[in-house]
């Protein structure tokens, strides 16, 4: 059987933090990115992608804010905003993807697949919204959207001198339609799916599925998917090349080759910065503990050069 592997796609894979962000700019940094997977497919892996949707999810938030406010059209919930961006960015990937196969000759399908994945709607992450979503605030409009909308409210980490809406983040559960994704992508189909962590649903007491105004962490959702179709390597690419421990800090030191236990004993220490890294580190701990052969995390351009990355594995013997 052919080797499958997860691709995690970080934000910087399609947009950066200095950029306005638009379509060209996207198109550019994808096609990019997709080039650095191409080792993969020459060398015969299965292939599933998932993305992340972070800039392009805001924007989505804040154009259906305007929309409201300027011309009084109804704004759609998180559970749609994150499907049109599923949509919008796995087309794009797609699209491009096929593209570049077609530059090199190589043919293989790619399909984009809307994701849904299965949270516990009694998620202790429900009673504590902390993911900051949409555009930023006065205090004063801020307090009257509480009031209309019931939304929940925090400092922005960016601006610093207003308020942004915050909702909650689950553990994943299970990924929807995972049989399918795996038999499609063990055919030689390259799958496109769980953009930004997937949509958050949950049955009911009559077995119907319900959504939620929440957000999946991107990485944990990617890292489940990589387990439940048993890939054998899971991938998440980011803006730095290898994992370090104490980052930016003068005891910064590069860590290559990291065990499960020596992994885990550097989360616990607080190493790995909150919010950026560690859920990160997370994911492919849950990976490698689920029976992967090893996680590797670092920047697209460095994917192909296997002596770049820091790779996580169960035990690991140099």
């Amino acid at each position: 059987m052919k080797k499958l592997a997860v691709v995690a796609l970080g934000g910087n894979a399609l947009l950066r933090d200095n950029e306005k962000g638009t379509i060209e700019e996207q198109e550019q940094h994808t096609a990019e990115t997709i080039e650095n997977l191409l080792f993969l497919v020459r060398e015969g892996y299965d292939l599933i992608v998932t993305h992340g949707n972070g800039p392009q999810i805001g924007n989505i938030l804040m154009r259906n804010e305007a929309g409201e406010q300027v011309y009084g059209i109804t704004q759609m919930p998180m559970d749609v905003c994150v499907a049109d961006s599923q949509g919008g960015i796995g087309y794009m990937i797609e699209r491009i993807f096929r593209n570049i196969l077609n530059k090199y000759k190589i043919e293989r399908e790619v399909v984009t697949m809307v994701g849904m994945v299965e949270v516990d709607p009694e998620d202790p992450a429900f009673q504590n919204p902390t993911k900051r979503i949409g555009a930023t605030y006065s205090p004063e409009q801020a307090k009257m959207l509480e009031v209309q909308k019931g939304w929940t409210f925090r400092e922005s980490k960016k601006t610093g001198n207003g308020l942004r809406r915050v909702v909650p983040s689950p553990i994943p559960k299970k990924i929807l339609n995972l049989g399918l994704i795996e038999e499609l992508a063990r055919k030689g189909n390259i799958i496109i799916t769980c953009g930004g962590g997937g949509i958050p649903v949950f049955y009911d007491e009559q077995g119907n599925l319900r959504t939620s105004d929440a957000v999946i962490d991107k990485d944990l959702a990617s890292s489940l998917l990589a387990s439940g179709v048993g890939a054998d390597e899971f991938y998440i690419l980011t803006d730095v090349s290898f994992i370090y421990k104490d980052f930016s800090l003068p005891t910064q030191e590069k860590l290559e080759f990291l065990d499960y236990q020596d992994t885990k004993k550097y989360l616990e220490m607080g190493t790995f910065a909150e919010g950026s890294m560690a859920p990160k580190i997370v994911a492919a701990m849950n990976f490698v503990e689920n029976g992967g052969i090893k996680s590797i995390i670092t920047e697209a351009s460095k994917l192909e050069d296997k002596s770049y990355g820091s790779k996580i594995t169960l035990h690991y013997e140099q």
